[in-house]
């Protein structure tokens, strides 16, 4: 069983370096040097995946220094965590910046130089997502983690990687303030998704720093009254959002013909009603996720066992 003080084998540090870490890198910063050659016409939501891309090579190249110069025993966890956790998150960001960045900008680009630079970051972005899936897969042999359960491996794991995943593609959907800063039913729904976010990042953090058990409650109980909390929560953003945003009696715009942006033909940016309607659809998809975590906790805390996420 890996510990701070073993390590892999490093004969095969080079083959995970050739067939996925380098892809890893050479696919981002070729996404990201493409859309940054578009200059202002890259819009926000170029500038926002601009940043995913550019945070995904950076948090490669810092893996790849930390294994290749064997720095694993310098940190305060077990490191095999963090790759195989930023593997997972990293497949699935880079899937969504291609998703979004095409629905919600390349289509509305006229042919040209521009539209042939976005379709190949697109490309080079989901080209990054399947290598980074492969790798998380690569990292599980290497490690040799077959006989340890691993967190993002678990059910409450995984569902807390979609938590915080689908928060964070909502936060992209929400660039536009002036999607929720008139009303502060609104407002309200953003504080939100932020303090839905934080808890389930806290939960996160805990387990991969191995802190789980050093809280003064147990961990089952504490991942259940902040699940129960977090379900509430999202449960009035449910029925406050689509309220507000698509209710003509409280200001919102029912029909998206109502919606000036969707109308005009030459925009170059995602219109603000399809936005407002990714944000409900969005909430609505992290209730669901919450609400099998808050059975998940339930059930363990009612029969009164864990699933342990590791081995102590």
């Amino acid at each position: 069983m890996p510990t701070r003080a073993t390590y892999p084998d490093y004969d095969d540090f080079w083959v995970g370096f050739w067939y996925f870490r380098l892809p890893e890198l050479f696919s981002t910063c070729v996404a990201f040097s493409l859309v940054a050659g578009m200059g202002f016409g890259r819009r926000d939501i170029g500038n926002w995946s601009m940043s995913i891309w550019c945070f995904c090579f950076a948090m490669t190249l810092i893996i790849v220094i930390v294994e290749l110069w064997r720095l694993q025993s310098r940190f305060p966890f077990y490191w095999y965590n963090f790759p195989v956790t930023y593997a997972c998150y990293a497949a699935l960001v880079c899937l969504s910046t291609s998703i979004i960045y095409s629905i919600a900008y390349v289509q509305f680009l006229l042919y040209g130089p521009s539209r042939d630079r976005a379709i190949a970051a697109t490309a080079f972005s989901c080209i990054a997502s399947v290598v980074y899936a492969l790798d998380a897969a690569w990292v599980w042999d290497w490690y040799d983690l077959h006989d340890i359960t691993c967190y993002v491996h678990t059910v409450p794991g995984l569902l807390k990687v979609l938590e915080t995943f689908v928060a964070g593609v909502t936060f992209a959907f929400l660039s536009r303030t002036s999607l929720y800063l008139h009303q502060p039913a609104l407002e309200w729904c953003v504080a939100v998704y932020s303090i839905c976010f934080i808890l389930a990042a806290v939960v996160l953090l805990l387990n991969l720093g191995e802190r789980e058990y050093r809280l003064p409650v147990p961990f089952p109980i504490f991942q259940l009254v902040l699940t129960l909390l977090s379900v509430l929560l999202y449960v009035s953003a449910l029925v406050l959002w689509p309220l507000y945003q698509f209710s003509e009696e409280l200001g919102g715009q029912p029909q998206r013909s109502s919606d000036g942006d969707c109308r005009d033909e030459l925009t170059y940016n995602m219109c603000t009603w399809d936005q407002r309607l990714a944000v409900a659809v969005l909430t609505a998809v992290n209730l669901l996720v919450y609400v099998a975590d808050l059975g998940y906790w339930a059930r363990q805390v009612s029969v009164g066992t864990e699933d342990q996420p590791r081995d102590s």
